[in-house]
């Protein structure tokens, strides 16, 4: 009744990113459709091209009927009405500006997008893979390879019988 995201590495192409001196350190937020978006606590400097930064950061959404309705309802109206455009968990790569120039603002550099009905579809959770993160500016631009593991099978069949015994 839960479904586990693991944001594991980020690396960046070249691209107006690994380019850019203004932006050294990056986090990443993932958000599930309007409920929750959890960060990873560091902030990590910039990788050159050609490497990673590893966050190893994992967090648990949880589904279960008894303490989560809203998300529950959410994920059965998302495998129910396949026109929903909201059924991606949204990974946002994060500018965070320098500690000597807090004025400046975080600035969301890039998406990265892994769809709860693709895994519902193909009865596979995500381990371990390299997902495309889409230029904030540009998004049929590619920026980097954000390494994620999304498990959340377990749930969205558990949420699916549910409907079918609605």
């Amino acid at each position: 009744e839960k479904i586990r995201i693991e944001i594991i590495s980020l690396g960046l192409t070249e691209s107006r990113i690994a380019s850019d001196e203004t932006i050294q350190q990056l986090f990443v937020e993932c958000r599930l459709y309007n409920f929750l978006a959890e960060e990873t606590p560091l902030s990590l400097p910039k990788p050159t091209s050609g490497q990673r930064i590893h966050y190893n950061y994992s967090n648990v959404i949880y589904v279960d009927k008894a303490n989560n309705r809203a998300r529950r309802e959410y994920l059965k109206s998302m495998l129910l009405k396949p026109d929903l455009h909201a059924d991606s968990l949204l990974f946002t790569v994060v500018s965070d500006p320098p500690e000597d120039e807090q004025d400046l603002e975080c600035e969301d550099i890039g998406f990265a997008y892994v769809s709860l009905r693709e895994i519902f579809q193909k009865k596979r959770d995500i381990i371990e893979q390299d997902i495309d993160v889409f230029d904030s500016q540009d998004d049929s631009a590619v920026i980097g390879k954000l390494k994620v593991t999304v498990e959340a099978l377990h749930a969205l069949r558990s949420v699916y019988e549910e409907c079918k015994d609605d």
